[in-house]
């Protein structure tokens, strides 16, 4: 008799714990969103996030209390609401947002990620980070402050540019505090014509306009009744049914950075990094870049052991089957699949971040994927009007400035435009004396010495031609041959210096094939070590010979002579 008791306790337990992992498992698989707030200064960024995690229950009590307690209230209600994002002592006294903060919450459709960047203009570079891996911008515009101005106010203007220029999927206008114009549909007409045409000036495909009170909850996650005029969805229903595609990054050609090589002992190699586009399996084919080697990936392995597959953004280690030169700042792409731009010059949007202008002339380091080199700005070909979205004639960008510029780099960069690809055409600008970041830029696409657009397969293979070339003991036909390849347009060295070693002529011609310089030999003798290096390196433009060298420098004059 006993026993029946005991079972019965035992079957519940089960079924909690079963109904328990259920939950757990439906909470896990639900899809994440990522949204940014953007907008001008007192615009209620803060205060509409605050009503978000209010209304939805994402609030824990003794938080309530906490801000209940606070001095500090600007809202002139029971609880000031953005002091659940202004964590900052700066920001609660001066009442705005400095820093971004990020926020995480849930409901029964969706896990969000919040990211409340900051609308003083001189935190316009916080908003660009901020933004940067959303999926949906929410822009907020003063209603009341629209009405005394009569137009959209110009940083409203700025951070709507930038969410078009890092391709945000989706963009919500906010017609935030609508209480202070009597919830005024004609009101919130103007501005939404107002947005809706900035919107179609910059090519917004997806444009959603809300009219919401974030102080009061109007049209946040409550509908309102006092704006019985509007139809459309409230913000948190937006947000729980905004489409998400699939990002761009998961399909397309393979792009593997490598950011560490790893050598444990000598009975491994592999090379670590994340998969920024595509996907990795063992048994396919790769090539390597710069090097144009082609070899097969044997195992793909993480920290809980190996996987039958690896795709964008996992981070990685991949082992290859055969022992080639590769290093961190270099990648590995698909045999067959379309290459990225291999060039070392192009041209991008810059958000100038720093109070130090940028100037025509100036070098800085650009930080792309996993290689970092000195980026010269070679032109700036216009600034933006942000009023009218025009484009103004520059020789130098202030801070706040969104420009297109063009770039010289002192070492070829595997990019996609950024348009294709955000992961991999998207790049940061440090100066090289404070290390500060002072710009973000997003690639357009690669260009000759003019200034003129080049496709993909012009840019890699103009960063391809450089060649390598063994004369044996024949130091005259070195010389000439360096010169028949200068009078074609190509850089061409010597490499037969005594103080150059001869098992450092790999790293030397190596380094000269990066900087599209073909390098020549004539030493008498190299081991078979440095040879099989030298093979490795240069693929199929390793010429032991001057006849076969000299048919490649007529080739290039060919080129030079076509209109």
């Amino acid at each position: 008799m006993s026993s029946q008791p005991q079972n019965w306790e035992m079957q519940q337990e089960h079924s909690r714990e079963q109904r328990f992992r259920e939950f757990l498992d439906s909470h896990l698989e639900q899809e994440m969103l990522r949204f940014t707030t953007a907008g001008s200064v007192d615009d209620g960024k803060s205060t509409l996030i605050g009503r978000l995690l209010h209304d939805t229950r994402s609030i824990y009590e003794d938080q309530l209390a906490s801000i209940r307690a606070s001095r500090v209230n600007r809202s002139g209600g029971e609880v000031d609401l953005s002091l659940l994002t202004d964590g900052l002592r700066a920001e609660r006294e001066q009442g705005i947002t400095i820093d971004v903060a990020y926020r995480y919450f849930s409901t029964a459709r969706r896990k969000f990620i919040i990211a409340d960047t900051p609308g003083h203009e001189q935190y316009t570079r916080n908003m660009a980070t901020g933004a940067s891996t959303a999926d949906v911008a929410i822009v907020l515009i003063d209603a009341k402050a629209f009405q005394r101005a009569g137009e959209l106010l110009p940083q409203s203007r700025r951070h709507t540019y930038i969410a078009s220029l890092l391709r945000i999927p989706h963009v919500v206008a906010a017609i935030n505090k609508m209480d202070l114009v009597d919830y005024s549909a004609e009101v919130f007409d103007q501005v939404s014509a107002e947005f809706s045409e900035l919107a179609s000036h910059l090519e917004l495909n997806s444009i959603e306009v809300i009219p919401v009170s974030a102080l009061s909850g109007d049209n946040v996650v409550e509908r309102s009744q006092r704006m019985d005029w509007y139809s459309g969805p409230t913000l948190l229903e937006y947000l729980e049914t905004a489409p998400l595609a699939l990002r761009e990054a998961a399909d397309g050609p393979l792009r593997f950075p490598v950011q560490l090589v790893v050598r444990p002992n000598a009975e491994f190699r592999g090379f670590a990094g994340r998969v920024e586009r595509g996907e990795v399996r063992p048994g396919m084919r790769v090539r390597a870049l710069p090097s144009n080697r082609v070899t097969t990936v044997k195992r793909i392995l993480t920290y809980d052991g190996e996987l039958p597959a690896a795709g964008f953004p996992l981070s990685v280690t991949l082992e290859l089957e055969d022992e080639i030169d590769l290093s961190r700042g270099e990648m590995l792409v698909a045999e067959t699949g379309s290459a990225p731009h291999v060039h070392s010059s192009f041209r991008a949007m810059v958000v100038w971040m720093h109070e130090q202008p940028m100037n025509e002339g100036r070098t800085y380091l650009a930080k792309h994927t996993t290689r970092t080199v000195r980026a010269s700005v070679r032109r700036i070909r216009y600034r933006v009007d942000i009023q009218s979205i025009g484009h103004q004639q520059s020789s130098q960008l202030q801070m706040n400035d969104i420009a297109e510029v063009e770039f010289t780099t002192s070492l070829p960069l595997f990019f996609d435009a950024y348009a294709d690809n955000r992961e991999m055409g998207a790049l940061i600008l440090i100066d090289p004396v404070s290390n500060a970041t002072v710009g973000a830029a997003m690639i357009m696409g690669a260009v000759d010495e003019d200034g003129q657009d080049v496709s993909s397969d012009e840019g890699q293979s103009e960063e391809q031609e450089a060649a390598l070339v063994w004369l044996r003991g024949l130091e005259q036909e070195a010389v000439e041959l360096r010169d028949r390849i200068r009078q074609a347009g190509r850089a061409a060295v010597i490499l037969d210096d005594q103080l150059i070693p001869d098992e450092s002529l790999p790293a030397a011609m190596r380094a000269l094939q990066l900087a599209k310089v073909t390098g020549i030999s004539s030493r008498s003798d190299l081991s078979q070590a440095t040879l099989a290096s030298l093979r490795d390196l240069a693929g199929p433009r390793f010429y032991t010979t001057a006849e076969a060298a000299a048919t490649l420098a007529h080739a290039w004059t060919n080129q030079e002579a076509q209109p």
